[in-house]
């Protein structure tokens, strides 16, 4: 591949230059009225109460409106439809949300109250993969007047605000939407934002310009989405001119060649930190990594910067806790406890443990199949850690498919798991609560509760305890202190092994404007426009 780069002309690609069938044509010039993107990403569903993919997450966020946004290149909680702020109760227990009175939905639905405690309540009750998100904290949600809404919790949440801003929070008509397990419309969305769904398959999507949008109207004339089965396609199209807009997910080799050839080529690279985490799950359900000092050698033995050049090409940052440094309150306590590549500790903690060179430490990782870059992120890892401890470790790589994967992880069936995960609402609990919660133990392993659909199974009375503080605490200053005690924990317990972060790029050919990656990860598409 380095060698295709390095010659230039071709694609640095092992795969076929054919464009996808159906696919956008590479000679053709672009729509001049609207924007035309390109992505490897897919939709499962577009139903605001079941979506929890990127691609999904993307659309809905640009097709709906929320209570709770956030401005344009912050972090800065904005009210969209809510009117202020929340007003909260003493205890904590009760939000109440005064609501625009000037918004109508997509089919001419008036918005109000009603439609939005609906909305929420539909979110929360039909079983969808998100709806723990409100279902957890959020005992009732009633219209306490046309234009007011009245959350109540089941006990506080510091979050709760931050997590109004998830894309399925979104209002959606009464009428044409069910409330009832599984009642899913996957393949429609009438919401209340500045697009609306023109058309919807698996290989092309279109979002048209809403006319009655209340807010600011788009900059472009709408936006056609071109999905492609394969990175190569998306590369070589984005390359010909076919696409305006190409947006996950290219391969490393891919982006380079973009990143180099951007001012010949004429063409613009936009780069971003991400909030993805990539991280390894330990399963302390069985043997090795049921022993701590195991547990600890691994996380010794990490070569980050490594994984870095071999994997990434140097696109992706060292990660050393699972709360990334988009936060103020990340602190690298894996890179203080374990370093890297740091063989004699890890030679010292694995002889604690009982192993030796003629008693070797033996696990798998495993990686879902449809992900390269996991692949040689594995094996790279087996050759160095095996490399400088002969004898001692011995590594098996092997893959799944993903459905199955996360649905074996749950049941303990991995010794290791290389996994990624994506923040639901931009706030650093989201980095905390879905990794170490555990609800229900039995004999110190987790049986229910996060850290059990996580495949860790870790179970700590004083980490449950901390993710409560944290969770109603109201002053930033000892909320940040116990963010820095659950990282200090994460680090001395180490259920999971936190490695890397992707930059986020998006690549947008010349006499495009306002193409950027918000801070949330989201994709403004309203904001772009043509010079």
């Amino acid at each position: 591949l380095l060698l295709i780069v390095s010659c230039g002309g071709g694609s640095p690609s092992s795969e076929s230059g054919a464009a996808d069938s159906g696919a956008t044509d590479a000679s053709a010039a672009p729509n001049r009225d609207r924007i035309a993107m390109g992505t490897t990403l897919t939709a499962r569903t577009l139903d605001p109460a079941d979506a929890y993919e990127i691609f999904p997450g993307i659309l809905l966020y640009n097709m709906g409106d929320r209570l709770y946004s956030y401005a344009p290149g912050t972090t800065d909680i904005v009210p969209q439809l809510a009117t202020e702020l929340p007003r909260i109760s003493e205890d904590q227990l009760t939000y109440v949300i005064p609501l625009r009175d000037d918004v109508t939905l997509h089919d001419g639905t008036p918005f109000n109250a009603a439609v939005m405690a609906y909305s929420l309540q539909r979110f929360m009750e039909n079983g969808g993969r998100p709806a723990f998100l409100l279902a957890d904290p959020i005992d009732s949600v009633d219209a306490t007047g046309e234009y007011e809404l009245t959350l109540r919790l089941t006990k506080p949440f510091a979050a709760l605000t931050s997590m109004l801003t998830f894309s399925g929070a979104t209002p959606i008509p009464p009428e044409k939407y069910e409330i009832g397990e599984g009642q899913f419309s996957p393949e429609t969305f009438i919401g209340s934002g500045p697009y609306k769904l023109a058309s919807f398959s698996s290989d092309v999507i279109k979002l048209d310009v809403n006319e009655d949008y209340w807010g600011e109207a788009p900059s472009n004339s709408g936006i056609d989405i071109q999905v492609f089965t394969n990175p190569a396609n998306l590369y070589n199209t984005f390359r010909a001119g076919g696409i305006d807009v190409a947006y996950q997910t290219l391969d490393p080799a891919q982006i380079a060649f973009l990143d180099s050839t951007a001012d010949s080529d004429g063409h613009q690279v936009i780069e971003a930190g991400a909030s993805v985490v990539n991280y390894m799950t330990l399963n302390q359900k069985i043997a090795p990594f049921d022993q701590l000092e195991a547990r600890q050698a691994l996380a010794a033995m990490i070569d980050r910067p490594l994984l870095n050049d071999r994997a990434f090409q140097g696109q992706a940052k060292p990660l050393y806790t699972m709360i990334p440094p988009t936060f103020a309150v990340s602190e690298p306590v894996f890179e203080s406890a374990y370093g890297d590549a740091n063989y004699d500790q890890a030679k010292a903690l694995l002889t604690q443990a009982g192993y030796s060179d003629t008693n070797p430490l033996s696990f798998e990782i495993w990686y879902p199949s449809s992900s390269t870059t996991r692949s040689i992120v594995a094996n790279t890892l087996k050759e160095a850690i095996e490399t400088h401890l002969p004898g001692w470790v011995d590594i098996t790589v092997n893959s799944a498919e993903s459905a199955t994967l996360r649905e074996q992880l749950q049941q303990g069936a991995y010794t290791t798991v290389l996994s990624n995960w994506y923040p639901d609402y931009f706030d650093p609990e989201n980095f905390a609560l879905p990794f170490f919660s555990c609800i229900k133990e039995t004999a110190g392993l987790c049986d229910e509760g996060f850290a059990q659909t996580r495949g860790s199974f870790y179970s700590s009375a004083a980490m449950n305890a901390l993710l409560d503080a944290q969770s109603s605490e109201a002053d930033p200053a000892a909320r940040t202190q116990l963010f820095k005690e659950i990282q200090d924990l994460s680090a001395q317990d180490v259920p999971y092994i936190p490695l890397w972060q992707n930059k986020d790029y998006v690549f947008s050919q010349d006499g495009l404007n306002n193409v950027t990656i918000e801070p949330n990860q989201q994709l403004l598409l309203g904001q772009i426009s043509r010079s």
